[in-house]
């Protein structure tokens, strides 16, 4: 597999207010290298920097916010800070917590069109594109509905098929359930699955819940202080669970469940999700069905 994003020595630090006061560098020094389909979840505590990724990944950062800039962020070979964003939509797609912020338009439909027509696909295409792309999301026949109506994780849905319909590479999803209700979420994770199983598109999640992360991701990417603390699989990053304490962190609470029975029984148990601690109880406890 060859890398859709490469990020190298990378650091931002925002405008500052008054003239001479020194730089506050939000990312410090950034390397990570992230495979084409891959499912990267990202994580980290209250202003890390985590959002300020998500816009240097399409160029918003710094091209539309100014501020400083050192490193590189490559996104198909091209340069975040030098590419315009207008051409990285073409490739980054970029879902905000709020889906309302990026609603335009007064019906889904026209929603949807909205990106396309900035990219120039014609009449019969982009019929096509938003019929596939609602399709995707489980929202046909929402079609002439006002976005501004719907339920939270309606709009998320119809947020991400937005994005969809302009054939992104990579979509990056920055605390997209951060505001939905349990129902909204569990839509969309459904819509996450169906992504991972029809697409195997290129896919980086900003979120604090581990669980589905535990499920979903190929790595787990802790940022901390500025800089990439730990990158590697679910099962190993949450295996530190001191760890991930000092940084403000949880854990998935089948794994801090793991951890206590290693601790009073001595036996190791190692398991993120909960038909795996289904499982492994199971078979240690000697039953059959």
């Amino acid at each position: 597999m060859s890398s859709i994003v490469t990020i190298s020595n990378f650091g931002y630090a925002y405008p500052t207010l008054k003239l001479n006061e020194p730089s506050l560098w939000i990312l410090r020094d950034i390397n990570l290298e992230i495979e084409d389909g891959e499912f990267v979840s990202i994580m980290g505590a209250t202003g890390v920097g985590k959002t300020t990724l998500c816009l240097a990944l399409n160029g918003i950062v710094p091209q539309s916010t100014g501020g400083t800039v050192r490193g590189q962020i490559l996104v198909d070979g091209r340069d975040t800070k030098r590419t315009p964003v207008a051409e990285l939509a073409r490739r980054v797609g970029l879902v905000f917590q709020d889906p309302e912020t990026q609603f335009l338009s007064m019906s889904v439909e026209a929603e949807i069109a909205f990106g396309l027509e900035t990219l120039g696909v014609d009449r019969p295409e982009m019929r096509e594109r938003i019929t596939w792309a609602l399709d995707l999301v489980g929202m046909r026949g929402f079609e002439k509905r006002s976005p501004f109506q719907l339920s939270g994780g309606q709009k998320q849905r119809v947020a991400i098929a937005a994005i969809l319909a302009m054939l992104p590479r990579v979509l990056v999803l920055d605390e997209p359930t951060a505001a939905l209700d349990p129902l909204g979420k569990v839509e969309f994770f459904h819509v996450l699955r169906t992504l991972r199983a029809q697409r195997n598109m290129t896919i980086l999640l900003v979120e604090q819940d581990s669980e589905p992360i535990a499920e979903f991701s190929n790595r787990v990417v802790v940022l901390h202080d500025g800089m990439v603390a730990l990158a590697d699989t679910p099962a190993r990053v949450f295996a530190q669970i001191e760890k991930m304490e000092e940084f403000g962190l949880s854990v998935p609470q089948v794994t801090e469940l793991a951890h206590c029975l290693t601790r009073r029984l001595g036996t190791p148990y190692h398991f993120i999700r909960l038909d795996e601690a289904y499982d492994s109880l199971k078979q240690q406890l000697g039953y059959s069905a």
